[in-house]
């Protein structure tokens, strides 16, 4: 039996899971299936009194379960058992995150959920491994620095990864010893319940994970001002970062993990493998429809090879074939709603009309869901839309360069630094300008993560602050404590 399923079949479980069961909630905002366009069911609206009924069943299950203060390697277990119950249980889970994402079938089974496991494997194993030190004092005195859970963490997850992004917060959150609020999107919600649940199964207390449904303005200013939730950790745009500080601002002062847009460049210079650099660069737009927020947008190629290098890159984006996301054969995805499709489409005529030439693409698909033609603009200039802003599709632009000094001009950008890539076979180079490109993370002669997850991730600029994935993942769910002993 294959992968492939009926998008009418799935049980979908509406509601809000706090506590470690659902409560079932009517639903209120319209969700839409991305691969078709047809609306399928309304997403609950979780209001502050909602909020606050979460955040006290997770009080209580940190009271109650001694979470915080079990011996590590408990923590341990548990969290490895919930990692192996999903995997177990990957078929259910990437049919319910299939259904209202953009993410294809046989995607999620083989990326994101085995590596939402791995994740939440990583994550556990720092538990007993990572904690408090005695430091140097004099003799007269004991010097220690101690680290302790926050509390209860708010998590706000994105659209465009939702299994995974989850993995991200819950993971490092759980094993410092916090119970953590989740606020999916309104979007895609589905798969972060069944997350729960499985965690609930696995052994963890129930009441340690609670997901409320819901908006931003709603839900998502619920938490992000709730007095008793202690840190906030966020990935999504850079607006909607921007508004969470504000609103942390307006009700108090919390720490916050913020990963948010971007505008990455893939910097080419002629001595590179240009096929290599051509699929690494297909790839990365191509991925998720470039929704992806370290997409590699921004092509910036030395003037000798980059009619060379379109060419290949072309070919790549006309070989695309758009498939529903629950069609195991489905490689090339949807976008993600209506609006963002005609955004992105306002964005890319906008660039045409200022003097962009539309290589490839530039229109919406004639085909049922929300598709987007692969895109490549050239001759575009610092200035246009399409390089500035963060488009969210399977856009890139195309500029070019003649020395390294242009090519550093033309990669920095106004606004974002989240991530940046780097083709050349020259060593010297790649060392020298990794040092220089403002972005906080760099990829050599590819452009992909890899299941590395003790690389942390995080932006420059206004795409973010703090960091997510490896050890400062951990260590920013936990706060540190000065203690000083006179002997």
């Amino acid at each position: 039996m294959g992968l492939s399923f009926d998008p009418d079949s799935i049980d979908l479980p509406i509601g809000h899971f706090i506590g470690g069961r659902l409560h079932p909630a009517p639903g209120e905002i319209e969700m839409r299936r991305p691969s078709d366009g047809r609306a399928y069911a309304a997403c609950p609206k979780a209001a502050a009194d909602t909020v606050d009924q979460a955040v006290e069943a997770a009080k209580a299950a940190l009271k109650e379960s001694g979470w915080a203060t079990m011996r590590p390697r408990e923590r341990v277990r548990a969290m490895q058992a919930w990692a192996d119950l999903i995997e177990a249980e990957a078929e259910p889970l990437a049919r319910l995150e299939a259904l209202s994402s953009t993410r294809p079938i046989g995607q999620l089974i083989a990326g994101d959920i085995a590596v939402t496991a791995e994740q939440i494997r990583f994550f556990a194993e720092f538990a007993d491994k990572e904690g408090s030190d005695v430091v140097p004092t004099d003799g007269a005195s004991l010097g220690m620095t101690i680290s302790e859970p926050y509390g209860v963490v708010g998590a706000i997850t994105p659209w465009n990864f939702p299994v995974s992004m989850a993995g991200w917060k819950l993971g490092p959150a759980l094993a410092a010893g916090n119970a953590v609020v989740l606020k999916p999107s309104e979007m895609t919600p589905f798969s972060s319940i069944r997350l729960a649940e499985l965690s609930v199964k696995a052994g963890i207390p129930a009441g340690l994970i609670n997901i409320v449904l819901g908006d931003g303005p709603v839900t998502g200013n619920a938490m992000t001002g709730h007095p008793e939730i202690a840190k906030i950790s966020f990935t999504g745009s850079t607006g909607a970062g921007e508004a969470i500080m504000a609103n942390v601002a307006r009700t108090g002062i919390k720490p916050m993990t913020l990963e948010l847009g971007g505008k990455s460049p893939q910097v080419v210079f002629a001595d590179a493998d240009l096929d290599k650099t051509a699929d690494a660069i297909a790839t990365s737009i191509l991925f998720n429809a470039g929704q992806a927020c370290v997409a590699g947008s921004r092509l910036i190629v030395e003037e000798s090879v980059a009619e060379a290098l379109s060419a290949l890159i072309v070919a790549r984006m006309q070989a695309a074939r758009p498939g529903p996301t629950w069609d195991e054969a489905t490689r090339y995805a949807p976008i993600i709603s209506q609006k963002q499709l005609s955004r992105m489409d306002g964005i890319v005529q906008s660039a045409i009309a200022a003097g962009a030439d539309c290589v490839t693409g530039g229109r919406v698909m004639q085909h049922e869901g929300y598709f987007y033609q692969p895109t490549l603009l050239a001759g575009v200039t610092p200035s246009s839309p399409a390089v500035l802003e963060e488009i969210f599709g399977p856009v890139l632009t195309l500029q070019t360069f003649r020395d390294e000094e242009e090519a550093m001009a033309l990669a920095d950008h106004p606004t974002y630094g989240l991530a940046a890539g780097l083709f050349t076979r020259d060593l010297s180079r790649a060392v020298r300008l990794t040092r220089r490109l403002q972005a906080g993370t760099v990829w050599v002669n590819r452009y992909s993560r890899s299941r590395d997850h003790i690389l942390p991730t995080g932006g420059y600029k206004r795409s973010g602050i703090g960091k997510d994935l490896g050890r400062e993942a951990y260590l920013a769910n936990l706060k540190s404590k000065s203690v000083l002993i006179a002997l």
